[in-house]
């Protein structure tokens, strides 16, 4: 972070604002490791690696900080050569290409596929993950003029309410432990106008959620340790991926190898056998170590809008699952 960075942020605890200690080490303008402080209540977080830190190092999202360490580079646009990310981001949204001059909230960033996307309008991002996939980000967008990536909790984030223009909140509900709670706890920072956009995990009937093998072998997986179940899974789709390839010869294959647990995006995602191996691994381990995953049907979502006050309500069947858009009522 920079020192121009302090107007974002507040802390979390009781919305004080923050200075920054003497005695950091900074590297040109950015302050690679500190320490900041309330001048309210005396709270005092750390800065490592560049990033304002204002949780724990380990917490329930930990799998992800090691898939997306492991995984930075993967399904960004400029590595792929398809432009997916850049697609879903601005169709999933429906913002205009330039937002200049907006301030826009990230929560949830993984390793940053979508923050290139919102820092390619020209607002300024900040841009938030509760795990240590904020290091992955850094590394692909913490150099850039108009992004600010900090770690923190979704349920009590270091933002001064009703300051934000735009807040979007891909891949994150149905990973925490309520995702109603954490929907709600979004709405607050955001002005009075402004845009909300959301996605979470699909819930089937209750029959069809049953055959879904990802949720009786979760009861095993998730506790598996982090590094130990992505071992397996690099070598689980390895060994089956021949398989995969035979399968994609069937009319229901595909959904076939998912049922198998192997994420298999032939035919979704125009990406070659190298690539696409390398998104089944990450999406296989993504399916089986979270500590919660908790889906959601379009009614349940649309209700949450609704009970947050939000106008202007769109809530369907999109790229993640659910897709929600809403307007903060005036």
């Amino acid at each position: 972070m920079r020192e121009e960075h302090l107007r974002y942020l507040v802390c979390p605890r009781c919305k004080g604002g923050l200075d920054i200690l003497g005695g950091h080490v900074a590297t040109g303008s950015s302050i690679e490791t500190g320490r900041l402080q309330c001048i309210t209540c005396q709270k005092t977080y750390e800065i490592v690696r560049h990033i304002p830190r204002f949780v724990p190092a380990e917490n329930y999202a930990s799998n992800f900080g090691l898939e997306w360490n492991k995984h930075a580079r993967t399904q960004y646009d400029s590595y792929t050569g398809v432009n997916i990310s850049e697609t879903r981001f601005f169709e999933e949204t429906k913002w205009p290409r330039r937002l200049d001059g907006q301030l826009v909230l990230e929560v949830g960033s993984g390793s940053g596929r979508f923050t290139e996307q919102a820092a390619s309008t020209g607002a300024m991002v900040i841009s938030v993950d509760y795990s240590s996939a904020v290091d992955a980000n850094y590394a692909s967008n913490g150099d850039r003029e108009n992004v600010l990536i900090v770690q923190a909790d979704l349920r009590r984030m270091p933002f001064r309410e009703n300051f934000f223009d735009k807040l979007f909140c891909f891949g994150v509900l149905q990973h925490t432990p309520s995702p109603e709670e954490s929907f709600m706890a979004l709405p607050p920072y955001i002005k009075n106008g402004g845009s909300l956009v959301v996605d979470v995990y699909r819930r089937r009937g209750a029959i069809r959620q049953a055959l879904m093998t990802k949720y009786w072998v979760r009861l095993f997986t998730r506790r598996i340790p982090a590094e130990r179940l992505y071992a397996w899974c690099e070598a689980y789709i390895r060994s089956m991926w021949p398989v995969a390839r035979l399968l994609r010869r069937l009319p229901c294959g595909r959904g076939l190898a998912w049922r198998l647990l192997i994420a298999d995006y032939y035919g979704i995602c125009d990406l070659p056998e190298e690539l696409l191996t390398e998104w089944a691994t990450l999406d296989t381990f993504d399916m089986l170590s979270p500590v919660y995953d908790n889906p959601q049907t379009v009614d349940t979502v649309r209700e949450w809008f609704r009970k947050a006050d939000m106008s202007d309500i769109d809530v369907h069947c999109g790229y993640n699952g659910v897709e929600g858009r809403g307007t903060k009522s005036e």
